[in-house]
């Protein structure tokens, strides 16, 4: 039974309890709906077939993202019940990759804020503004400066739509229920003169803020969020790469947050290393990976992937030495002027090389990550160079929207005469070669984080550690069937991640035990672990009130 105080149109206006014509007549009785809707009393199945129907009639994913965006402000238990009924079919329109075209037009389709925006204007007063909001038991916030969204660029506000979005899939997925997640998009200005001079841009008017006085912004936000909702998971989004490493490396020891570019990528990137195991026969270890691009993802995923090759008896050092990393100027080679920091730890002794195909040939690598956000740059003459060290190649172009791929799958399959094992970032249809069907794999975070956050939910963690998505890693990628294997996939289909995320939750909420990071009592059986975390699950069925 739901308490609500709320009536007639106020409780239509409320979105997380609006029912619409799903109302029982008791309900429209003692909560003065009468003549607010429709006489009609309709079940949940008869408003699902409207809101399919009703899609099914238009044109194009961004009319559809509008159309469920309003949704979710009015109905979020319907929003919900859709996403859920087939994950495989709505959450590419919710998400990746329509998101990047709605972002790209944020100020034009919008319709209604949603979430909280906070800008320079609003320093000093942070916490006074989160206090506002209704719920004061919000566990995750998904939150972006709008620096770096997806592989589009800084796009300032209009970036507000990853939180949302990524929002959705906390629930969609992982199952923590909308009424405990707040997005946030911090306006802190924007250096792109496109969105400067749109007459419809929603954001602050200035070149966005650098050093101390952006650091200082930040440092306001995370202390308001510590002492407002100290239960919350903060999900930095979408920051730019010289922003997004030294924020995780700021607050990851100090609270409870995690950067989904980052950690996330990289967990669902060696997913996949371990999944190519059923087919090359190679642990994590025996692999030489080499990145084209060398920007936070690649960094997160190098990162993860040596704490992978240790826990597989590789010394620091020699799992090092197995990553290596290709930017705008080439090898990332020890002595290159002006290397960054978190770059230059993976750099080493070798000639300097702006070919990218002379450095598989001489590094002689069994892996390729395409983290450049360039489109094309895994040619053809790069594929066949791989195939001709590698009888199974990783190739792997994880750059997306699908405007920014570094190759298609058809390509991928087609230059490697078959043999490629092949994951991207954006979704591809099945691929036949030869008169077989191939099922290229998506390196989606949402694999991921979903999952984990479920796993902090329930157990109420007070630290992200790196290890709780080398677990989530594990877990996914175990999760193969002996026929999907067969059939040479990496992950599971989509159309299962509901469940396979349950699963995933329950391998970290253990380590979360084991580590001693819960604040919940653990189950007196670990096998009871698995029943702790559906307990938590979200279910999108109306409530009687």
């Amino acid at each position: 039974m739901v308490k609500n105080n709320l009536k007639g149109l106020d409780l239509l206006n409320d979105s997380l309890l609006n029912k619409g014509t799903a109302f029982s007549k008791e309900e429209r009785d003692k909560y003065e709906l009468h003549g607010f809707l429709p006489s009609v009393i309709e079940g949940e199945e008869e408003q699902v077939t409207r809101i399919k129907m009703q899609l099914s009639h238009m044109e194009g994913d961004l009319q559809k993202f509008i159309y469920l965006a309003a949704l979710q402000d009015t109905n979020e238990t319907l929003y919900y019940r859709i996403l859920m009924s087939d994950p495989n079919k709505y959450l590419p329109i919710v998400y990746d990759p329509t998101v990047g075209e709605a972002c790209l037009k944020f100020g034009h389709i919008m319709r209604n804020p949603r979430g909280i925006y906070l800008s320079l204007n609003d320093k000093g007063n942070i916490k006074n503004i989160l206090k506002k909001w209704p719920n004061a038991d919000i566990r995750f916030i998904v939150v972006t400066d709008g620096g770096r969204i997806l592989g589009l660029g800084d796009l300032g506000v209009n970036g507000m739509g990853i939180p949302i979005g990524k929002l959705a899939l906390y629930t969609a997925i992982g199952g923590v229920a909308p009424k405990h997640q707040l997005p946030i998009c911090l306006d802190v200005g924007t250096d792109t003169p496109k969105y400067l001079n749109d007459p419809l841009y929603l954001g602050i008017r200035k070149a966005r803020i650098k050093g101390k006085e952006y650091t200082d912004f930040v440092d306001e936000f995370v202390a308001a969020v510590n002492e407002v909702y100290p239960k919350c998971c903060i999900h930095f989004e979408d920051f730019a790469n010289y922003n997004a490493i030294g924020l995780l490396e700021r607050y990851r020891d100090k609270t409870l947050m995690f950067n989904d570019d980052i950690q996330g990528t990289a967990s669902v990137t060696v997913a996949a290393f371990y999944a190519a195991k059923h087919y090359n026969k190679m642990d994590v270890k025996d692999h030489r990976i080499l990145f084209l691009g060398a920007g936070s993802a690649a960094y997160g995923i190098a990162n993860l992937l040596v704490y992978a090759m240790q826990e597989e008896g590789l010394s620091e050092e020699e799992a090092r030495k197995n990553c290596w990393m290709f930017d705008t100027k080439g090898l990332v080679v020890k002595g290159r002027e002006r290397l960054e920091d978190f770059k230059a730890i993976y750099a080493h002794d070798h000639k300097m090389s702006k070919s990218f195909v002379e450095c598989i040939k001489s590094i002689k690598p069994t892996a390729i990550v395409g983290v450049s956000t360039t489109p094309d740059l895994f040619t053809t003459e790069v594929i066949q160079a791989m195939s001709e060290l590698n009888e199974r190649p990783l190739i792997f172009p994880l750059s997306n929207p699908t405007s920014q791929e570094e190759c298609t799958a058809s390509n991928a399959y087609a230059d490697s005469n078959g043999k490629a094992l092949f994951a991207a970032g954006v979704q591809f249809d099945e691929v036949t070669f030869k008169n077989k069907t191939l099922y290229p794999a998506q390196v989606n975070n949402l694999w991921i984080f979903p999952a984990v956050g479920m796993a902090v939910f329930a157990t109420e963690a007070t630290r992200v550690t790196d290890e709780m998505f080398l677990v989530a890693a594990q877990s996914l990628a175990s999760q193969l069937t002996e026929e999907q294997i067969e059939q040479g996939m990496l992950f599971p289909p989509q159309s299962d991640i509901i469940n396979i995320s349950v699963k995933i939750s329950a391998a970290v909420a253990e380590l979360i035990f084991d580590r001693g990071l819960s604040t919940v009592k653990r189950p007196e059986n670990d096998s009871h672990i698995i029943l702790l975390i559906k307990e938590k699950c979200y279910h999108p069925f109306y409530e009687n009130m």
